[in-house]
């Protein structure tokens, strides 16, 4: 009877799951299989840096999607398992079939086996049980059992509706209709309404080990599991010092009575039900049926790191994307009794102890909202770092789809950049020559020291002129002062190389340090200038020292000229060089974070952030190649190298800026947003395998077109016996790397033969979708998870669901 009774439920089955309305397959991260998705034309892509609030339309006006209650989805915890642990600290509850009542088991921990089928029993009549639903807490239910006992001296079970969340009791064994009739009667004369409870034809069965537990209206056992063939194997569950429990050629549902005491599968908890049947290969799978927010709480944690990524509105954008990807691909996997795998083939799904509390915010605020186009859920591929642009799914997938489009990852145009400027009112130095560039950070530096007689805005002709007396020895009692000395005595001479030598010497070190260091042939030796006879020998010693350390510079001619005076360019120079050197400059360093009200934020070695005011009229230095160039702004995206000083008051009054090293794109906040693969053309070929088998040995790898997002999209090899190719999608699962939005260097041998490739690449996945990471950077600059996905998904709008 077991036998016909699985090829009953197996048909029903096969006629419901195999209805429309299933959506089609897709991928997440990379996949092994390639998505299936709408081919309607592009809509205009939305302006999405607008700050307005979200438009979410509802699931009543899109024609495409009927108004429903949430779902239940099935997630394949495992597929081929010899044995399942299925635990919970609370009341461990079993059913096996897709009725909302489930049985308390007498144990709180079973082993799952699937073994052979068992000889079927003797079959017996059809018989009874009386049912007591919808009970409010445990409590009543314990009070009515007792209540039962002292009416009728029957025994009960508490049952649990995992749905309604109510309370029950299953009354009695197994009785004939009038004896259950009789049962309800007293029990009616006891003030306890009871409802009659059909047993299914088969094997009478113990307390606590029963194979099937009804209430009136409750659908058959359907299962996904249930195949139109003679099953051959059964579930048989065994607790510690009890033996076999119970055994059942149907998927068994397991579950707990208590919410804060979920179901665990070895040892791991789950929301909701934890599914185990025997599937065809003769092991067990093992699924986690629970409703779709739950489920989307248990992927949005371990798809995008709120530990690394701690912003809502980022979450709320994976959020809507899981539940779009789990809406659309429902039923992906139904022929082998789940909808999706909790891996990077689906996506990443760790249940109840992967949680966190902002996800979880995510999720519940954006309950039931998926992403549509044309009023379906879209295919909602999202990749972890995008390496500055997405690709076309068509580039990638070989599948055109609409909202599936390459896209930057930034805001448009200059808004990329607007929220992390910091701007001085200070007008940039007023430079012709390019020999006066150093000279603008020289007077900068010495001006947030208070140098006098330095001007607000320094000129080409201002530092070109003749340093004045006055100037010098001001500035060299300025010296002094940081360098905690005497202030030197100077001649009027002091503005030309030799004496200005000798008089910062003094100011910095207190004595002519030259003299004791040097000899008469170290002197000579660095004092290599071609008019090193016009130095007067009191000086010689200073000037070669100088010239040695770098801080006094020699003219374009290759002379010092020490008979004309320094120009104030050559004096600032040599001046702040040394300060600089010596650490007397009180200049401080570090790397940024994103800025915010023009604060200067300081990346923290104990992972605190140090915001630092930034004057009004900041001196601002940019890195633009090798040389740092004054400027009226710069952008603080986040990753810069910084150097600056802080005045009395606590704020930045010099900035220096060099760029960060991963860029300005949303994703830089990716360990993955630049990286660098060597191989030799024999790991190449052996990586590409049979894409290389029949070119012979290979020589050399060429890239013949790249895709909108300038991603690789055609790989020719090239080797001794011809040629081949690598298209698509492939190219990145080929060769093994991260990404194929990279370019290839080139290394040669004596013979000129490729010795060796350098992969110089960006990003992390397949590249189409939503970036995740990216979003996280969109986040930081204010933009809100509408505005997130739509900068990624063109065209789509937001639909909620239920």
């Amino acid at each position: 009877m077991r036998v016909l009774l699985a090829l009953f439920l197996s048909a029903l089955l096969l006629s419901n799951v195999l209805a429309p309305g299933a959506f089609a397959q897709g991928e997440v991260r990379p996949r092994r299989s390639q998505p299936s998705l709408s081919q309607a034309e592009p809509a205009k892509a939305p302006d999405w840096q607008s700050r307005g609030e979200p438009t979410i339309t509802s699931a009543a006006t899109t024609a495409a999607i009927e108004p429903k209650n949430e779902p239940t989805i099935r997630i394949a915890l495992a597929t081929d398992v010899r044995s399942a642990s299925i635990s919970t600290s609370g009341h461990l509850m079993n059913a096996t079939d897709v009725a909302n009542t489930m049985a308390a088991l007498d144990v709180a921990s079973v082993r799952v086996e699937a073994r052979l089928l068992s000889p079927a029993a003797a079959i017996t009549e059809d018989g009874f049980r009386l049912g007591l639903t919808a009970l409010a807490s445990k409590s009543d239910a314990e009070q009515k059992i007792r209540e039962i006992k002292e009416a009728t001296n029957e025994d009960a079970q508490i049952t649990f509706d995992n749905v309604n969340k109510t309370w029950g009791l299953l009354i009695g064994d197994r009785y004939s209709q009038q004896e259950a009739e009789d049962l309800r009667a007293r029990l009616i004369e006891a003030a306890i309404e009871t409802t009659l409870v059909p047993l299914s034809n088969g094997p009478a069965t113990a307390k606590n080990n029963s194979t099937s537990t009804t209430t009136p209206g409750d659908q058959p056992a359907v299962r996904l599991a249930s195949r139109a063939s003679s099953p051959s194997r059964e579930v048989v569950a065994f607790a510690a010092g009890t033996g076999r429990l119970f055994s059942s050629s149907a998927p068994v549902l397991f579950g707990s009575d208590d919410e804060r005491s979920p179901v665990r599968f070895n040892d791991k908890p789950y929301r909701g039900r934890i599914e185990v049947f025997a599937n065809t290969r003769g092991a067990l799978t093992v699924v986690n049926v629970l409703g779709l927010e739950d489920y989307v709480k248990g992927v949005v944690p371990n798809e995008l790191s709120a530990g690394g990524y701690p912003l809502i509105e980022a979450h709320k954008a994976q959020a809507i994307a899981a539940r779009t990807y789990a809406v659309r691909n429902r039923g992906q996997f139904m022929s082998q009794g789940y909808d999706l795998l909790p891996t990077t083939r689906s996506q990443v799904y760790r249940g109840l102890s992967s949680e966190n509390a902002l996800s979880s915010r995510a999720v519940d605020e954006t309950r039931g909202v998926v992403a549509t186009y044309n009023g379906e859920p879209i295919n909602a591929l999202y990749t972890s770092t995008c390496g500055g642009r997405t690709e076309d799914a068509q580039n990638i997938f070989n599948d055109a789809v609409p909202y599936l489009k390459a896209r930057e990852c930034a805001a448009e145009g200059h808004a990329a950049l607007a929220p992390y400027i910091i701007k001085t009112s200070r007008d940039p130095a007023d430079l012709k020559s390019q020999e006066h560039v150093a000279a603008a950070r020289d007077a900068a530096l010495l001006s947030v020291q208070n140098f006098s007689f330095l001007k607000s805005r320094v000129s080409d002709s201002w530092l070109e002129d003749e340093a004045p007396v006055t100037e010098v020895r001001n500035w060299l009692a300025s010296v002094a002062r940081l360098a905690h000395q005497t202030a030197p005595i100077v001649t009027e001479e002091v503005n030309k190389p030799p004496a200005f030598a000798s008089a910062l010497s003094a100011a910095v070190y207190g004595e002519s340090r030259a003299d004791t260091l040097l000899n008469t042939v170290d002197v000579d030796y660095f004092l290599a200038t071609r008019d090193a006879g016009d130095v007067p020998q009191v000086n010689r010693a200073d000037v070669a020292m100088l010239l040695r350390d770098g801080y006094l510079p020699v003219l374009p001619d290759g002379m010092l000229h020490p008979r004309e005076p320094l120009s104030r360019a050559r004096v600032l120079h040599a001046i702040a060089r040394i300060l600089e050197a010596r650490n007397l400059l009180q200049l401080q360093k570090g790397a940024t974070k994103p800025t915010t009200d023009n604060l200067l934020v300081l990346r923290s070695n104990r992972g605190k952030d140090l915001p630092v005011k930034v004057a009004a009229d900041v001196f601002l230095f940019r890195q633009i190649g090798e040389t740092l160039y004054p400027v009226s702004s710069v952008a603080l995206v986040g990753g810069e190298p910084v150097v600056f000083h802080v005045d009395g008051a606590g704020e930045t009054d010099y900035l220096e800026v060099r760029p960060a090293a991963n860029g300005a794109a949303a994703d830089r906040f990716s360990p993955f947003s630049n990286w660098t693969v060597d191989l030799t053309p024999g790991q190449v070929q052996a990586r590409l395998g049979r894409y290389a088998s029949s070119v012979g040995t290979l020589t050399d790898l060429r890239v013949v077109a790249r895709g909108n997002s300038r991603r690789a999209t055609d790989l020719e090899l090239i080797g001794t016996q011809g040629t081949s190719h690598v298209r698509g999608g492939r190219i990145r699962s080929a060769l093994g790397l991260r990404e194929q939005l990279f370019v290839i260097e080139k290394r040669y041998d004596d013979d000129g033969r490729v010795a060796g490739f350098t992969f110089l690449g960006r990003g992390w996945g397949h590249g189409v979708g939503m970036c995740q990471v990216g979003a996280y950077g969109l986040a930081r600059q204010g933009f809100t998870y509408d505005q997130i996905l739509k900068a990624y998904y063109t065209g789509i709008e937001l639909t909620r669901m239920y």
